[in-house]
């Protein structure tokens, strides 16, 4: 259903070094860039998460409400991908653990402030 999620960024060398880092951990690459964009994805035509500087060259700002979610297959991914994000210099918006039964998440922001989790279903 989504092909992809692009967050804003005032600094495209810094959330590009954050996310080649981070979505590593998940199997995921550069597959397409730009001087002022990048997207990553774990396979060609799938779900992509991307940086951007805004078009119209005002600053990036952060979308109050708006969240980008990561799935991952288990609890100890979820663990180790928070852990990896705040070792970036991410910062913790909540530390991973059950939320509700069958549903486990961590949140974090990114250095540019945008609000992620990495979560998953069942485990």
């Amino acid at each position: 259903m989504i092909g992809y999620v692009t967050l804003g960024t005032n600094d495209i060398a810094r959330a590009a070094a954050f996310y080649d880092a981070l979505l590593a951990e998940l199997g995921a690459s550069r597959w397409m860039e730009s001087e002022r964009f990048i997207a990553w994805s774990a396979a060609p035509h799938t779900p992509a998460v991307s940086v951007i500087t805004p078009y119209d060259e005002k600053p990036a700002t952060v979308g109050n409400g708006v969240m980008v979610a990561l799935a991952v297959d288990s609890p100890q991914k979820v663990d180790a991908l928070h852990a990896k994000a705040l070792e970036l210099g991410g910062t913790d918006e909540g530390a991973p653990g059950e939320r509700f039964e069958g549903f486990y998440a961590g949140y974090f922001r990114d250095l540019d402030g945008n609000k992620l989790n990495v979560f998953c279903m069942g485990g």
